[in-house]
């Protein structure tokens, strides 16, 4: 997390609800040789202290858990390079804005038997972005071979004992300022969903 304390003022609810839209982020334990890492969707709690995931079962870190490892689930969203000539001031620097929650907290291996009801709480999770599609469904598969496939993966959750996040939307620039980047931004900029975080930067504290 970005320590300036300007870019850490959104609301606890605000990180939370960022991070359930999303429900896709970098999971990452310690392993012997080295930070393991694995791209993962997830389901968070509403009230933010349990998210929910799967690996492949020949994932490295289902191999670490044995017993529960401390980990971090980093959820990314917009974000885009910032030219210094944007602001319309003297003396200012490239820099990068974005935004960014992490989840952290104890990482735990569950029983298997658990694995179909997170699989279709999953897929009804984001089924349902796809309105008015008709939601698939795992009752869709053939016999067996959804059981085949299951064994396969494992499910996960993570105990989250704190969450973290960092808005960086020049907060430490005047409203003039900061207007003047987001809208070049908004016209040129480069990085992931430019537009969004240029609306974000208009009205920082609405957010």
């Amino acid at each position: 997390m970005h320590p300036n304390p300007a870019f850490r003022q959104m609301p606890d609810k605000a990180n939370r609800s960022f991070a359930q839209k999303c429900g896709f982020g970098i999971l990452s334990v310690n392993g012997s040789e080295g930070p393991l890492l694995s791209h993962v969707p997830f389901l968070l709690s509403d009230d933010g202290k349990v998210a929910e995931l799967h690996l492949v079962r020949s994932n490295p870190i289902v191999r670490t858990l044995s017993e529960p490892e401390p980990a971090v689930v980093a959820v990314s969203g917009p974000d885009s390079y910032v030219s210094p000539d944007w602001y319309g001031i003297d003396d200012q620097v490239p820099t990068w804005n974005y935004v960014a929650v992490h989840l952290r907290g104890q990482l735990i291996k569950e029983p298997q038997e658990k694995l179909r009801g997170l699989l279709d709480r999953l897929s009804a999770r984001f089924e349902a972005d796809l309105l008015p599609k008709t939601p698939w469904v795992s009752g869709k598969m053939s016999d067996g071979v959804m059981d085949k496939m299951m064994r396969q993966i494992v499910p996960i959750r993570l105990e989250i004992t704190s969450i973290d996040g960092t808005w960086k939307l020049g907060q430490n620039k005047t409203d003039e300022v900061r207007s003047n980047a987001a809208s070049q931004m908004d016209a040129s900029g480069t990085g992931h969903e430019t537009r969004h975080l240029s609306a974000l930067m208009m009205a920082p504290s609405k957010a």
